[in-house]
């Protein structure tokens, strides 16, 4: 679970550390006071995206750490699949500083990316509003909450595994079923190519080479005349002495005296090695003197190779390699071509093949989803009922479609809140309260699959109030019997029913606007469920019914 959020110089937020506990913890405050910003802060740590944006006005770096207690095993096992380090007492830290350049993320102490980040918030929180209450109106993730519940995860991957394979066989099958004066021009055009390249006779590093040859030729005499210049200072001439002769000199005259003294031992064999290595030197040096002159037709045979090699990879590639690459590619497409019409039987045959397992997988995909689908609609009656939705009516609505993703089913949400009227697609008739409260029922449903041990819910209750305002409530608390429930909320009933109250506040000073989050105690709750019931001045009665709200609920 959450234990510690701390906060630095997020939007308003200079500094905020919230300690939360298990159960049941609520957020409130005014509109605009900062509540969106913690929601900011936890999605940081969990690795969505942010914004420099986030950052205070005036501050070049934003930080944002969590600590969690008590991972679960999901967390522990994701820990050790990303290599990171997992700490004995089941702690978590996490931190992430925000920069215009840059974002920090570390785990334990580790540096990570913020795809590792994100890969690991999976494991630690799930959040839930406004935009989960829009996704419900498109029915396409609808089969997705029923797949969450049926305990098909392996077969609906061997199914995706299959209709992968035939997409692809889909396309090689298209590909090969093209007109056949299109393959004659395909012909044409490779057999060219390949005559081309064999042509050419290329062989791998010649280019270099080539390259290389034609920089001697074309800077032939100074490169001769840079040679004998070093060969005879080296060797010498009619009226002076070469280096090695005064190397070799030299060496006598030390050699003569080496006797007398170790370390003139010692000079003596290094000048001895330098005599031998000048004289190899020389000898190079003489070999690399070309006598014969400068080949006018060399370089126009170099010139030639280079132009043709550059021609080719101007079509087939830029090395000799990818050139070759090209070739046997264009080859093997040929010989692709020649027999294409054994080939495309072959692949029509695979495809058929593929198909029928792709559907036998499909249908029993099916069978499981719709058997898993009159237990949910019970299930999600049986919470919408308890939500003072007295005479809700839900059920799922498959039809079939032709294989795609998620196999032949398309499934769409159907409900009826009133006596007498059918059942209908939830986008055309289901209001904002109705909305919240059947997400709230969904994910009550699927909160036992959810291994997540802290489940945030951002206005949840939005469109709820009265009566369903304190059955939601009381359903909120009921999940937090098990998991760590976060939630952002206006309404007094949830807070009467929080084990932990936060309350959020915004202030300016000096010409700045700062954010406070403070755990309320017995009064504070008192005079903050008041405030939100009295839409103004706070009256005596109004603490006396928020109090008796307290004691009655707690």
């Amino acid at each position: 679970m959450l234990s510690v959020l701390k906060i630095k110089n997020i939007a308003i937020i200079e500094s905020a550390e919230i300690e939360f506990s298990r159960g049941f913890n609520v957020l409130s405050g005014e509109t605009g006071a900062g509540k969106s910003i913690i929601l900011d802060s936890i999605n940081a740590v969990l690795g969505f995206r942010t914004s420099r944006e986030l950052i205070r006005t005036g501050e070049t770096e934003a930080h944002v750490t969590a600590l969690f207690s008590c991972v679960g095993e999901n967390v522990i096992n994701k820990l050790q699949d990303l290599d990171l380090p997992v700490n004995d007492d089941g702690s978590l830290l996490i931190s992430r500083t925000i920069s215009s350049d840059k974002n920090i993320c570390r785990v334990n102490n580790s540096l990570v990316t913020v795809a590792i980040l994100k890969e690991l918030g999976a494991e630690l929180m799930s959040i839930h509003g406004q935009q989960d209450n829009r996704e419900l109106l498109n029915n396409e993730t609808h089969i997705g909450y029923i797949d969450a519940l049926s305990d098909n995860d392996a077969l609906l991957l061997d199914y995706r595994e299959k209709f992968s394979l035939l997409l692809d066989l889909q396309s090689k099958i298209k590909k090969l079923s093209g007109d056949k004066e299109e393959k004659a021009r395909r012909i044409d055009i490779l057999n060219y190519q390949i005559d081309e390249i064999e042509k050419a006779e290329i062989n791998p590093g010649e280019w270099e080479a080539l390259k290389d040859r034609r920089s001697e030729l074309q800077n032939f005499e100074k490169i001769q005349g840079g040679l004998y210049a070093a060969y005879e200072a080296l060797s010498g001439g009619e009226s002076f002495h070469g280096a090695v002769e005064l190397l070799s000199g030299a060496s006598r005259e030390l050699n003569g005296i080496s006797q007398f003294s170790s370390d003139l031992q010692s000079l003596s064999q290094k000048l001895s090695d330098l005599y031998y290595e000048l004289e190899d030197v020389a000898d190079a040096v003489r070999s690399n003197v070309n006598e014969d002159g400068f080949s006018q037709a060399e370089l126009e045979s170099v010139e030639s190779r280079i132009n043709l090699l550059y021609n080719l990879s101007k079509k087939y590639g830029s090395t000799e390699e990818e050139i070759l690459e090209y070739l046997e590619n264009a080859k093997k497409e040929l010989n692709d071509i020649f027999f294409s019409d054994e080939k495309l039987q072959e692949l029509i045959d695979q495809f058929r093949s593929v198909k029928a397992e792709a559907v036998a997988l499909a249908q029993e995909l099916s069978r499981l989803r719709k058997e898993t689908a009159k237990s949910f609609s019970e299930k999600v009656c049986n919470e919408l009922r308890f939500l003072d939705m007295p005479h809700i009516e839900f059920l799922v609505d498959f039809s079939e479609i032709s294989l795609c993703e998620n196999g032949i089913d398309s499934a769409e949400f159907l409900i009826s809140a009133n006596v007498g009227e059918a059942p209908k697609p939830i986008a055309k008739i289901a209001s904002g309260g109705e909305l919240s409260r059947i997400m709230l029922a969904l994910k009550t449903i699927m909160a036992n699959k959810d291994k997540v041990e802290t489940m945030i819910f951002d206005e949840i209750d939005s469109g709820v109030s009265g009566r369903a305002a304190l059955k939601v409530a009381s359903k909120l608390k009921g999940v937090s019997q098990g998991k760590q429930v976060l939630c952002v909320t206006h309404l007094s009933q949830l807070m009467a029913y929080a084990d932990n109250h936060y309350l959020i506040e915004k202030a300016a000073m000096n010409g700045k606007t700062y954010t406070s989050v403070t755990p309320l105690d017995f009064e504070g709750r008192k005079h903050e469920i008041a405030r939100i019931t009295s839409g103004g001045d706070i009256t005596e009665t109004q603490l006396k019914n928020a109090e008796e709200m307290l004691k009655s609920i707690n």
